[in-house]
């Protein structure tokens, strides 16, 4: 049986990551990084692979240890005055087989921080020919997209001032269509997170954000 769980020690890590953050501290503690935080998550991204298929066979969970499905935890600090070397949180999204390298693209996600744990579905800052392709499909599909939120969803993301140009600005759904993401998030306490059945509970909350992720691959011609 593989190894699928998470505990304190991830949580505990994260924390004095988030109090030393610099490479000497790091690298001084990469042992535990290993033990205490990638382990468990590549387990887990292997464990998550099967109740995935079963939402949709074209969503893949990749537990390779450089350009899978588990973000790195070194952040890009080329283009922000923001110089602190390493990320505070650990996540993992679930991408859509056609589209493995592109954190832009639909897909399931998971992110685990002290404090802020969620599990979170959708299209997160996409290139503006892949946001008027969902506009698009909200326009053409109104009820459908209504039904989402009937389910319970929240549709999160930024949001424009104004309805984009080509748009009904007085459309029913304008609201919709203003936004520039297009996610859902539902929290997570860490206790959930380390409770003995969290692949479960993670598999039932994608299931719950699925027909998002539905929406969305339709709209970019993605198999579901």
């Amino acid at each position: 049986m593989v190894d699928c769980g998470f505990d304190s020690a991830l949580f505990g890590f994260l924390a004095d990551l988030a109090a030393n953050n610099s490479t000497p501290w790091f690298q001084a503690h990469r042992q535990r990084f290993e033990d205490e935080v990638r382990t468990p998550m590549l387990g887990f991204i292997l464990a998550v692979s099967e109740p995935l298929a079963a939402i949709s066979p074209y969503f893949e969970a990749n537990p390779a240890r450089s350009g899978g499905s588990m973000f790195r935890i070194n952040r890009d600090i080329r283009f922000t005055p923001d110089k602190r070397p390493y990320k505070t949180h650990v996540g993992a999204q679930f991408r859509h087989r056609e589209c493995p390298r592109d954190v832009h693209s639909p897909g399931f996600y998971l992110h685990l921080e002290p404090g802020g744990c969620f599990v979170g579905a959708g299209l997160w800052r996409p290139d503006p020919k892949t946001l008027q392709r969902v506009r698009e499909q909200i326009v053409a599909h109104p009820q459908t997209w209504t039904a989402l939120t009937a389910e319970g969803l929240t549709v999160q993301g930024e949001s424009a001032t104004r309805v984009p140009r080509g748009f009904d600005p007085t459309h029913p759904l304008a609201g919709a269509l203003k936004l520039k993401d297009y996610y859902t998030a539902i929290s997570l306490s860490e206790a959930q997170v380390c409770h003995p059945d969290f692949l479960g509970i993670f598999s039932s909350l994608c299931r719950q954000q699925a027909p998002l992720v539905h929406f969305l691959a339709e709209a970019l011609d993605l198999a579901w």
